[in-house]
């Protein structure tokens, strides 16, 4: 009894933490949020368009989707994580609707991080980022929240290595939680590949005085390649899962059969992990081609 009562007592104190309230859109009739938003993409656009020298390679297709998609169709965009400095500053290109609150990304940020006091969760919920608890799984609460802003047609970004990664080396094996969340959303989430580089230098990891500079710096080139569309035959991809869960070799977890199409935890970890190595895949092939534009 007093295991659960600490466990509800931690759930209630991380609740308290994350101000979820706060994220709502109609907050306070939305003057927060839309004030937030607009100061924090004004600084993203000086670093980004006047600070340092941006290229945005496809452009389009991420402008298009941003704005343009079928009502009702979420989009899920990918990327390489270079520094916490990454977002927002990767959407100050010029051309971005970078200040527009509807139009601006929710995005998967990590708790310990962003989320350690109240006046940063505020903030920070004000800025449409969504906590996630490092450690706690794909099935953790903040996930379920996540997949509410898929469920109504949102943008949503992720940053699928689960860490800063500043050396240029191949795209990491990724978490399985970006996956997770393609198959569980209520539609599924059109899913578009970003890939880029340059903020490792704007925002370096220890360079001042060993640690992050103070402010990010200038005079830095970005480069950004935005991929196409990635599709997935979902109904295939679950029917072999299904095969392959009868193969009971396979290490069990525990994990919670939650699944609507009552996948158990080997036919989700296939799937996951299937879908994981495709992403990988797809943005490596587009960390290759940026190189290759970057050297032209």
């Amino acid at each position: 009894m007093e295991m659960e009562a600490s466990a509800a007592e931690g759930a209630a104190a991380a609740a308290a933490r994350t101000l979820r309230w706060a994220g709502r859109a109609g907050h306070l009739g939305g003057f927060p949020r839309a004030a937030v938003i607009a100061a924090v993409g004004a600084v993203a656009k000086a670093y980004a368009s006047l600070l340092n020298t941006t290229t945005v390679h496809n452009a389009d297709a991420l402008l298009h989707l941003v704005s343009s998609r079928p009502s009702g169709t979420p989009l899920l965009t990918v990327s390489n994580h270079m520094s916490t400095m990454d977002d927002p500053l990767m959407w100050g290109f010029k051309g971005f609707p970078t200040t527009d609150a509807k139009l601006q990304r929710w995005v998967l940020t990590a708790e310990d991080i962003c989320f350690r006091n109240v006046f940063m969760s505020y903030i920070f919920r004000l800025g449409k980022c969504v906590p996630i608890t490092r450690g706690a799984g794909i099935y953790q609460d903040h996930m379920n929240e996540a997949l509410e802003v898929l469920s109504t047609g949102d943008w949503l970004h992720s940053f699928p290595e689960g860490k800063i990664a500043q050396d240029d080396q191949p795209i990491r094996r990724l978490k399985w939680g970006t996956a997770s969340l393609i198959v569980r959303a209520p539609v599924t989430p059109i899913v578009l590949p970003i890939v880029h580089s340059g903020f490792e230098k704007v925002m370096p990891e220890k360079s001042f005085f060993g640690r992050r500079p103070p402010v990010p710096l200038w005079n830095k080139e970005i480069h950004v390649i935005v991929g196409e569309p990635m599709e997935f035959d979902l109904p295939s991809l679950k029917q072999a899962a299904r095969i392959v869960s009868q193969d009971s070799s396979f290490e069990r977890k525990g994990w919670p059969s939650i699944m609507p199409d009552g996948l158990d935890e080997v036919a989700q970890r296939w799937l996951y992990q299937k879908m994981s190595d495709k992403i990988q895949s797809v943005m490596e092939t587009l960390r290759k081609r940026l190189l290759d534009l970057k050297q032209h």
